[in-house]
């Protein structure tokens, strides 16, 4: 059993603004980067040419994400999260280096898979520095309007400035935006953020054999929703699904009965912490399948620019902000403060069935309306699940479960990449195939032509010379893609459905008193 140091207790407004504006650095930076990517990852799949590796560029961030942040976040218990925040910034600021340092698709995938194990070490232990600082929960609720702040100033610059740098200078300049944010989280994180260190009353021994067995089922899981769409059941899929199955049954019996369990799965057999613990995850689900299939859609699908993409995807951000920061003046005045997360699942059904819908011929404000739709819901839904979990949690496993809350969220972008992503790619190659000659379908059978300039020009030629076409044929390709990325939507629909059936499993939330 641990308790935390009383030091949060005794903070004035200075110490306690400085080290809340640390925080809001490495939130800024993970957020940044995010946006940021999302909207260059189009042109970066046509320059470096691989667009069969397009999900995994993202993927490879998720997983190794999701894999650290459970974790770093029961070593946050531990050990205090100060030193892990600060070798986190590093690791992800170097990493992201890398990445805009990368000339092929396999060392940018694994540049983001370093950028992962930052970003998820900094996911697991920035969050839970909040409740820390701020035990009660009606204060934490108005510093986070700090970290909302600094999340939409992130969310709101990313897109655009993702455009502009793709556009205007090269997309590698996205990645090199993170130096100057992690020089700044460095400095205030080491400087003014308290290192609060548990006081444990028995010896600490960590779980590295569960550790060990979590890393082997997650990152089985990964592949085998990235592969089994692809191959079917063939001999590797079913030595993957295999190793996933066995090592998520030896984690199960390793960490059930485990005082110092990496992950608690006792934590699950609490309602209240089960259904939120789930919501997380189709929350993710929803939001990579629009965040990840967007920025395609609106360049590809469209013919828009990478800049006019990032304009028409900044609301949506923007919006998450706006709605985090009125949610934060009203949750507590609410008889059922879970109301809130119908609200916002209901926001984000109407968002993901609006762009089911839209062409390129679709009004730009109607698809602002649409974004600005989705991220009122995300606004009202991501903070209230972290304080309504760290409000339900045993104040010992604080730590780990914000860093579960979080990790599921990953886990349900992970998932929505790959299988939208795997969706996405079989049924644009199958109707290209479908409906061009082979000579033809050969040119345009990676979604990539739509977005690459030049390539798209060298392909019209060669169409034009074998008698067709190639400017009617290149629109044809646009709209198959359209209907490629729409179509895989529909997943997007069930997780939102699927969330309202689990909100009504969701008992009744009520916040604890002061010093609780």
């Amino acid at each position: 059993m641990s308790t935390m140091l009383k030091q949060n207790t005794v903070r004035t407004f200075r110490q306690s603004l400085l080290a809340m504006l640390g925080i809001c650095f490495v939130i800024m930076m993970v957020a940044l980067d995010q946006t940021i990517v999302a909207t260059a990852l189009p042109t970066i799949v046509a320059e470096l040419h691989g667009f069969e590796l397009y999900a995994w560029v993202s993927t490879a961030y998720l997983l190794a994400s999701v894999v650290t942040i459970p974790i770093f976040g029961r070593l946050g218990d531990y050990y205090g999260r100060k030193p892990f925040v600060v070798v986190a910034i590093v690791t992800f600021t170097l990493a992201s280096v890398l990445c805009g340092m990368a000339n092929n698709m396999l060392l940018l995938v694994l540049a983001r898979a370093l950028q992962g194990i930052g970003g998820g070490m900094l996911v697991g232990t920035a969050f839970a520095c909040i409740p820390d600082l701020f035990p009660d929960s009606k204060v934490r609720l108005q510093w986070q309007v700090m970290l909302s702040a600094a999340f939409g100033i992130a969310n709101a610059i990313g897109p655009s400035i993702g455009g502009l740098l793709t556009h205007y200078v090269s997309w590698r300049a996205v990645f090199f935006v993170n130096i100057p944010v992690g020089l700044l989280s460095v400095i205030f994180v080491s400087r003014f953020l308290p290192r609060l260190k548990p006081k444990h009353d028995t010896k600490i021994r960590l779980d590295w054999l569960g550790a060990l067995l979590i890393t082997l089922f997650l990152g089985s899981l990964q592949l085998s929703v990235e592969w089994l769409p692809e191959q079917g059941l063939s001999v590797p899929v079913i030595s993957v699904l295999l190793t996933c199955l066995i090592a998520g049954f030896l984690a199960w019996k390793q960490e059930a009965n485990n005082e110092h369990a990496m992950l608690p799965f006792a934590l699950f057999r609490d309602p209240a912490l089960a259904a939120l613990f789930r919501l997380s995850l189709l929350m993710g689900f929803t939001m990579f399948a629009i965040l990840s299939y967007a920025p395609l859609l609106l360049q590809g699908g469209f013919h828009l620019s990478a800049s006019q993409a990032g304009m028409l995807i900044t609301p949506l951000v923007v919006c998450i902000t706006f709605a985090s920061i009125l949610n934060g003046r009203i949750v507590h005045h609410l008889p059922r403060p879970e109301a809130m997360l119908y609200l916002g699942f209901g926001l984000l059904l109407v968002c993901v069935t609006g762009m089911m819908n839209i062409n390129p011929h679709t009004s730009h404000p109607l698809i602002i309306s649409l974004m600005v739709s989705g991220g009122l819901g995300l606004g009202f839904i991501m903070p209230n699940l972290t304080i309504f979990v760290q409000e339900t949690c045993p104040r010992k496993d604080l730590g780990i479960s914000t860093a579960l809350l979080q990790s599921l969220r990953m886990i349900g972008g992970m998932l929505s990449t790959a299988l939208v992503g795997s969706i996405l790619s079989w049924r644009y190659g199958h109707d290209i195939n479908q409906q061009f000659a082979r000579p033809v379908a050969s040119l345009i059978n990676d979604p990539q032509i739509l977005v690459n300039t030049e390539g798209q020009q060298a392909a019209i030629l060669q169409m034009n010379a074998l008698g067709e076409d190639g400017l009617q044929l290149i629109e044809q390709a646009r709209a198959t893609l359209s209907h490629a990325i729409q179509s895989s939507q529909w997943l997007g629909i069930a997780a939102v459905l699927f969330a309202f059936w689990c909100l009504r499993r969701l008992p009744v939330i009520q916040f604890k008193p002061r010093g609780a």
